[in-house]
């Protein structure tokens, strides 16, 4: 089959860092247009909308959004309804219902919708999963910490309302644990740390429960300097499994198990051409609904303000 023609939305990290180097690799997308108010992609048509780039370029079959979750549903939606098929980067929306409703759009369109989970593709996540199905479960510990200067530099609408703060990164995790383990969780308790002046936490602890005595700790925190941890540990009655780097690196019992090198988004764009082949959509909102939850019923504290840069006078 010919390669699909995609437009880019949101030229921004995460679309240099990851999203183009794997469009440059794949054999099926055509990287024609891009929209972003802010920027461009060289050797492309750019736009400063996106439905400046589709009213021009309506040969463009699908896109890929990479803005911030507050301003993605109304570019998604307007794609949809113009027969598009859509790729959301994670968090796939602000909230649940307008992923609902972008998933209602796409059945009735006929159309392809992909909410991406790129945690999800880190090479040890799959054998992980593979291995827990034949284990009885005990207690699963995530440590979650990273730096929200070097990850997301001078990006205020992270702490934005809708931007989840902490729960940008910690959802990745959340994405991992809901793959591979083989039965639901629930959130029974969560502490939430806001910065003063912002809107969103900059550190979570949270506590969930499963069917049968399995607990689940995750502690996530935007202010770690140094080296940065994501680390899955998971206690079973025939050995230890650990995920470390994001899933990129799985032992047994201490023991590295090999795997093949990081490919997420290689992976991500793969999966929404066999979606679109197939005329199916992929919208798994299990990760959000438990940050939604934390939200719900975490107990709330605050902390000194943050700042990318230092204050003025300080």
């Amino acid at each position: 089959m010919a390669p699909v023609k995609l437009g880019l939305v949101g030229i921004g990290k995460i679309a240099r860092d990851q999203h183009l180097p794997s469009l440059s690799r794949s054999d099926d997308f055509d990287l024609v247009a891009a929209a972003s108010r802010n920027a461009g992609v060289e050797g492309v048509a750019n736009f400063t909308s996106t439905g400046e780039m589709l009213e021009a370029m309506p040969d463009i079959a699908a896109v890929s959004l990479c803005m911030p979750p507050q301003a993605r549903h109304q570019v998604a939606a307007e794609a949809l309804a113009m027969g598009k098929h859509v790729m959301l980067e994670k968090p796939p929306g602000a909230t649940l219902s307008e992923v609902e409703h972008l998933a209602g759009l796409a059945a009735s369109h006929g159309v392809s919708l992909f909410a991406s989970w790129h945690s999800r593709e880190a090479p040890g996540v799959g054998p992980a999963r593979d291995w827990l199905k034949g284990q009885r479960i005990l207690k699963v510990t995530v440590t979650w910490k990273e730096d929200v200067r070097h990850w997301h530099p001078g990006q205020d609408w992270i702490f934005e309302a809708g931007g989840l703060g902490v729960f940008d990164p910690g959802i990745n995790a959340l994405s991992i644990v809901t793959k591979i383990l083989p039965f639901p969780i629930w959130l029974n308790e969560a502490g939430l740390t806001f910065p003063q002046n912002r809107q969103a936490p900059i550190a979570a602890d949270l506590g969930f429960a499963g069917p049968n005595g399995e607990t689940v700790k995750a502690e996530f925190d935007f202010r770690q300097t140094g080296p940065q941890t994501w680390d899955i540990v998971v206690e079973t009655d025939g050995g230890t499994l650990t995920l470390s780097m994001g899933g990129a690196k799985l032992a047994i019992d201490g023991e590295d198990r090999p795997l093949p090198p990081e490919a997420e988004y290689d992976g991500l764009y793969a999966r929404f051409a066999a979606l679109i082949a197939a005329g199916d959509s992929e919208v798994d909102l299990s990760p959000l609904h438990h940050v939604a939850d934390a939200f719900l019923l975490g107990r709330r504290e605050f902390t000194e303000a943050f700042h990318f840069d230092p204050p003025a006078g300080s």
